[in-house]
């Protein structure tokens, strides 16, 4: 059975940092590659970043420049620095694991304060 979990987030004034993690457990298959992300109240569910298991990234033009992601392959678990938060930032953030289907965490809130 496969799990997703992500640990992180809550409650952030405008300007500041906040980290995201993720652990995936029971992947049988290779994972191609790891990413985040977001929907926001009224929005479309969109990538924030992503990565590839060789470490090639990509980002959404409105996180790049303050948003990091990274991964430990061994760990099988990905990270998301989040700084410079802007209060557009708020979102439910999910994980998503690329395998030969995708698992998709459980979401975890991060709100950011004017």
């Amino acid at each position: 059975q496969v799990q997703v979990v992500e640990s992180g987030g809550g409650l952030v004034q405008s300007g500041g940092s906040s980290g995201l993690s993720c652990v995936v457990s029971g992947v049988k298959y290779a994972i191609y590659a790891m990413a985040w992300y977001r929907e926001a109240p009224g929005k479309q569910r969109e990538v924030v970043a992503r990565i590839t298991q060789t470490g090639l990234t990509h980002y959404a033009d409105s996180v790049k420049g303050r948003f990091a992601i990274s991964s430990d392959n061994a760990r099988k678990a990905v990270y998301l620095q989040m700084n410079k938060l802007k209060p557009e930032d708020t979102a439910v953030y999910y994980c998503v694991i690329e395998s030969v289907e995708d698992y998709w965490g459980q979401g975890t809130q991060v709100t950011v304060s004017s």
